[in-house]
């Protein structure tokens, strides 16, 4: 069967009445429609459910490593300042697109201001490449505490942490911003249904009636040159760490040390391949099921900042050790 156009395709499969939309031409939209999960719109409650307690445990856990780590000040430490920057994000990251999420799902809240919705662009996309960063920063603070633990004070003193953090929001907020530029300047005609939660960059470009090979060539621009190159970084990074940790001349010390890195890896295994195969579904998986790569999507936003403060409270012994002292008993 021949493939039919994107906008007429989504029109076609999806329930929701094109009468409810602006269906004629159009070079700045006013409003977009975001339909939420197209094809499964019964179970929205049901399917909202899940996210609601993962957005829960998300807030709750980031903002308690927040206070754990404000609060004693032992953990005034590189390794922690970075967790706290991480605990931020997933904060920013999960807020920016939830609750939005989740008023289309309960009262069918559907339409988003155009202006809002490249507000939510910019903030996802610009969020998830500062989570990105963030890792790549704390695979560095791993590899000079295991292979150089003499410089590592020296090299991690606040100020540098400092400038790796300024560093890594600008690169965020900058390489983000042609998102939006170009974004904002393409014509929109015949539709501004866009089939997903949230407004996610190639969703909405997809929309334009334009060349917009610019807009996808820059996509895969920042998903292959910028979080692609994080992943290089981090394994060359760990390539060395573990070089160092097998010349250790025990299997204690070598767990031991091994065990300092692991919080981290479970971090990078539960931002870096999720998004890597939602980028890639939602480029080129033409023959998954729409409703199959919006959930894939929505979950790759939403499992780092639910994951990481439970990777983090569980795995790391110093912020374990001062919750259980905080929360569960004083004596500890």
């Amino acid at each position: 069967m021949q493939e039919t156009p994107f906008s007429l395709r989504v029109g076609h499969v999806l329930p929701y009445s094109m009468s409810n939309s602006n269906t004629t031409d159009f070079t700045n939209p006013s409003t977009f429609i975001l339909l939420g999960i197209p094809g499964l719109e019964a179970a929205h409650v049901w399917i909202s459910i899940p996210f609601c307690a993962m957005y829960a445990i998300a807030i709750l856990g980031n903002f308690t490593i927040l206070f754990v780590v404000k609060r004693e000040r032992s953990l005034r430490a590189p390794m922690y300042y970075f967790i706290c920057m991480l605990a931020v994000t997933d904060l920013v990251l999960s807020t920016s697109f939830l609750p939005k999420m989740l008023s289309i799902f309960w009262f069918n809240l559907r339409e988003i201001d155009f202006s809002a919705c490249l507000t939510q662009m910019y903030f996802i996309h610009s969020f998830s490449v500062m989570e990105s960063g963030i890792l790549v920063a704390m695979g560095f603070d791993r590899y000079v505490a295991i292979c150089d633990p003499l410089r590592h004070s020296t090299l991690l003193a606040n100020p540098m942490v400092a400038k790796i953090g300024m560093a890594v929001v600008l690169r965020g907020g900058m390489l983000i911003l042609p998102y939006i530029i170009l974004t904002r300047q393409w014509p929109y005609c015949e539709t501004n249904i866009i089939p997903d939660t949230y407004c996610a960059h190639i969703a909405v470009v997809k929309l334009a009636c334009a060349d917009t090979r610019i807009s996808s060539y820059y996509g895969l621009f920042v998903l292959f040159c910028v979080k692609g190159l994080d992943m290089v970084f981090v394994a060359l990074s760990y390539t060395q760490i573990l070089r160092a940790i097998f010349r250790l001349p025990t299997k204690d010390a070598r767990l031991k040390t091994f065990g300092t890195c692991s919080s981290h890896l479970c971090s990078i295994l539960a931002f870096f391949i999720p998004a890597l195969f939602s980028s890639l579904t939602y480029r080129f998986g033409q023959n998954v099921a729409l409703h199959f790569r919006v959930l894939i999507g929505n979950v790759n936003l939403l499992v780092p900042p639910t994951l990481n403060p439970i990777i983090y409270g569980v795995r790391t012994k110093q912020i374990r050790d001062r919750l259980l002292r905080l929360f569960i008993c004083k004596d500890i």
